[in-house]
């Protein structure tokens, strides 16, 4: 499955996206905000805290959940993507969110923000 040319540009577009994987029963988890980037034809986000942040651990372990982003609601798979080359992805970041200066931006960039990346793959509706 793959996003259509709407859903990138509306989810890329979004300022934050929020973020909620399942439980083991199915039921999702609350909903964290948090920065989502478009980088080609696919969409990242990155835990600025590192892979021990208790929403990237979840989602990570879980493997699926639900965002919503741009007006936009759908469920995903949650794929590594540390091994993704990580340039394009950080340049996006910087287009997108410098204007919060580099206390931000810093984390969620670079060689430690790399390893936690997440793909965002759409599920069938």
């Amino acid at each position: 499955m793959a996003w259509n040319s709407d859903e990138l540009a509306r989810i890329g577009g979004a300022d934050e996206l929020e973020i909620a994987s399942r439980r083991d029963d199915g039921t999702l988890r609350p909903y964290v905000t948090i920065w989502v980037v478009r980088a080609g034809d696919q969409l990242y986000v990155r835990s600025a805290y590192g892979t021990e942040n208790g929403w990237f651990r979840r989602a990570r372990a879980a493997g699926a959940g639900r965002i919503r982003a741009g007006g936009v609601e759908r469920d995903v798979t949650f794929a590594d993507a540390s091994a993704a080359d990580p340039g394009p992805i950080d340049r996006v970041y910087h287009e997108k969110y410098d204007h919060y200066g580099p206390k931000y931006v810093d984390p969620v960039v670079g060689a430690k923000a790399a390893e936690a990346t997440l793909a965002l793959i759409p599920q069938d509706s």
